[in-house]
C-alpha cells in the first residue's frame, strides 16, 4: 500500500486532524489496522468481533465525503473499538457470555450511532467479563496484557484497555459499574474517563446494575478522551437518565487552563493510604508534589464514611440489578452461564428489598456529602487501585479474600454509585516496569475540569513509551 506508514500509537487527536486534511485516507489506514488487529489478535486476545466489511465500507464512504467537500465530523474516519455489551444492528453484541452469543440487535445503542455521526469507523467489538462482572466466562480467552502477559489486565472492559495500549485501535469505549473503566485503564497504562451518570445514554447496552453503569473512552492521552466525549455526551430520550443539560466542547475548552494558579486538589490522607500499597502511596505524594509546581494548591478534607460502607455494599447492590437485568434467561438457561456470573444472580435474587434500599439511602447520603465538599474544590485526587498492577493470579486471590476483595472496591465503587466524574491517569512504574496511575475526582457534570487538570498533569509528566507490540 501507499501512502505514510501505519503509526499505530499516533494519538486518536492527531490522526482525527491527519485524515481531516487528507494527509491520510480512511480506507487506507482502516485496511493498516485490520491487517494490525488480525495479525496480533492472536497474542492479545482483546476482540470479540472485528468488524471487517462495515468497517471497509464506512471508511469507503468517508473518504469519498471528504472528496466532495461534505463537512466532516470530529472523528472522521478514526478507527475506534466499542465493548461488546453496546448494541450494533445486524451484527450480535454478546456482552461476554454464551447465553446471548446469537443475540442480534435491530438498533444501535446510542453511544453507537454518534459515534457513526462523528464519523468514527467502527473496526472492532471488544472481549469483556461474562455479564460485564467479575471473570470471563469459561470459553472465553482473557485479554493479555501488553505490558506483561502474567499481569491482569483489569475486569470487565479489559478488551478495551488492551486493544488502546496495544495500538490495535485509536480509542475504544468502556463501561464502568464498580472500576471497570479505571481498572484496565490503571494496568494498560492509558487514561480512562467515567463520566457524570446520565451523561453519556445508557440506550442499547446491556447492563450489569443499570444505576451504577456507565460508558465512557478509553484513550492514550487526555485529549483523545476530551474528544471522544465530545462526540457522544448528550440527552437522549430514550433512556429515562439521561440529564438534559448542554454538551461543552471539550476539547476546545480543555486548554481553557494554561497553569493551575488557584486550582484546589482535596486529598484524604487516610483514605488514600489505609490498607494502600506503600508504592502507590508514594506516586499519589509525587503526583500532588507535581500539582503543586504547576500551581495547584494542596488542600486537606475527610472522605465521607460511607465510602466504606458502599465499597462493601457494592455487591448487594450490584447483584440485586443485575438479577433483574438477566430475569429473562436465568434461571431458564441456567446451564450457559459461567459459575460466577450464576452465583451473582442467585445472590441478587436472595437481596432483601430493606438491604437493597438501606444501600440507597447510603448512596444519597454520601452523593451529598461529596456534593458539599466539592462546592470548595476542582477536584479530589486517589489512588486508582489499592496496590500496584497485580498478575491476574493475584487478583483472584485478593478477590476470593472477602476483606481485601472489599477494600479493592474504595476508589471506585462509591463513585459509581454517586454519579461524580473520575478521571484516570496512568503515572510512574513499579519496580518491574508496569503502569501506575493516579485518579481525580470531580463535581458531577466537571467533566471539562477534570479534562483540563488531567491535560495539565499530563503535559508535565513524561510521554507513555507503550509495549512495542508487533512494530518488528
Amino acid at each position: 500500500m501507499s501512502g505514510p506508514h501505519l503509526q499505530p500509537f499516533a494519538s486518536l487527536s492527531q490522526t482525527a486532524r491527519d485524515l481531516k486534511s487528507g494527509a491520510l485516507s480512511a480506507l487506507e489506514l482502516t485496511q493498516r489496522m485490520l491487517h494490525r488487529i488480525h495479525t496480533l489478535d492472536s497474542q492479545t486476545h482483546a476482540f470479540a468481533r472485528i468488524l471487517d466489511n462495515s468497517a471497509l465500507e464506512q471508511a469507503a464512504k468517508l473518504d469519498r465525503l471528504r472528496e466532495e467537500g461534505v463537512p466532516l465530523g470530529p472523528l472522521h474516519g478514526v478507527p475506534i473499538a466499542i465493548k461488546d455489551l453496546l448494541f450494533t444492528k445486524d451484527t450480535p453484541t454478546a456482552s461476554g457470555t454464551s447465553v446471548m452469543a446469537g443475540f442480534s440487535p435491530d438498533y444501535d445503542a446510542t453511544v453507537v450511532t454518534r459515534l457513526r455521526a462523528a464519523g468514527a469507523i467502527l473496526i472492532a467489538k471488544t472481549q469483556l467479563t461474562e455479564g460485564a462482572f467479575g471473570n470471563h466466562h469459561p470459553s472465553i480467552q482473557a485479554p493479555i496484557n501488553p505490558w506483561q502477559a502474567a499481569a491482569w489486565s483489569g475486569v470487565s472492559s479489559s478488551g478495551s484497555g488492551v486493544a488502546v495500549a496495544s495500538g490495535l485501535c485509536f480509542g475504544a469505549l468502556g463501561s464502568d459499574t464498580g472500576g471497570s473503566i479505571r481498572f484496565p485503564a490503571a494496568c494498560c497504562g492509558i487514561v480512562g474517563l467515567k463520566p457524570t451518570y446520565g451523561r453519556v445514554s445508557l440506550h442499547g447496552a446491556f447492563p450489569l446494575a443499570s444505576s451504577l453503569d456507565h460508558i465512557g473512552p478509553m484513550t492514550r492521552t487526555v485529549e483523545d478522551a476530551a474528544r471522544m466525549l465530545t462526540a457522544i455526551a448528550g440527552y437522549d430520550p430514550q433512556d429515562e437518565t439521561s440529564l438534559n443539560v448542554p454538551v461543552p466542547n471539550y476539547v476546545a475548552e480543555l486548554w481553557n487552563t494554561k497553569d493551575l494558579d488557584g486550582v484546589r486538589i482535596g486529598v484524604d490522607f487516610s483514605y488514600v493510604s489505609d490498607g494502600v500499597d506503600p508504592q502507590v502511596v508514594t506516586w499519589i505524594e509525587e503526583a500532588m508534589k507535581i500539582l503543586q509546581s504547576l500551581g495547584a494548591a494542596i488542600v486537606p478534607m475527610q472522605m465521607p464514611a460511607s465510602a466504606r460502607t458502599l465499597a462493601d455494599g457494592w455487591p448487594q447492590t450490584c447483584a440485586r440489578e443485575c438479577a433483574d437485568a438477566h430475569r429473562h434467561l436465568y434461571p431458564a438457561r441456567r446451564e450457559e452461564y459461567g459459575p460466577e456470573l450464576a452465583f451473582l444472580i442467585e445472590r441478587g435474587l436472595s437481596v432483601s428489598a430493606s438491604d437493597y434500599e438501606a444501600l440507597e439511602a447510603q448512596r444519597v447520603t454520601f452523593r451529598q456529602a461529596l456534593d458539599q465538599i466539592l462546592l470548595g474544590l476542582d477536584a479530589i485526587i486517589a489512588p486508582g487501585m489499592t496496590m500496584t498492577t497485580p498478575t491476574a493470579q493475584r487478583m483472584t486471590q485478593a478477590v476470593e479474600s472477602s476483606e481485601e476483595g472489599a477494600n479493592f472496591l474504595i476508589f471506585t465503587a462509591p463513585f459509581d454509585y454517586s454519579g461524580h466524574p473520575t478521571l484516570s491517569l496512568p503515572f510512574a512504574r513499579d519496580s518491574i516496569g508496569l503502569p501506575g496511575s493516579i485518579q481525580l475526582i470531580g463535581a458531577r457534570l466537571q467533566e471539562s475540569r477534570l479534562l483540563q487538570l488531567g491535560a495539565a498533569f499530563e503535559a508535565a509528566t513524561p510521554t507513555i513509551d507503550y509495549p512495542g507490540i508487533g512494530m518488528a
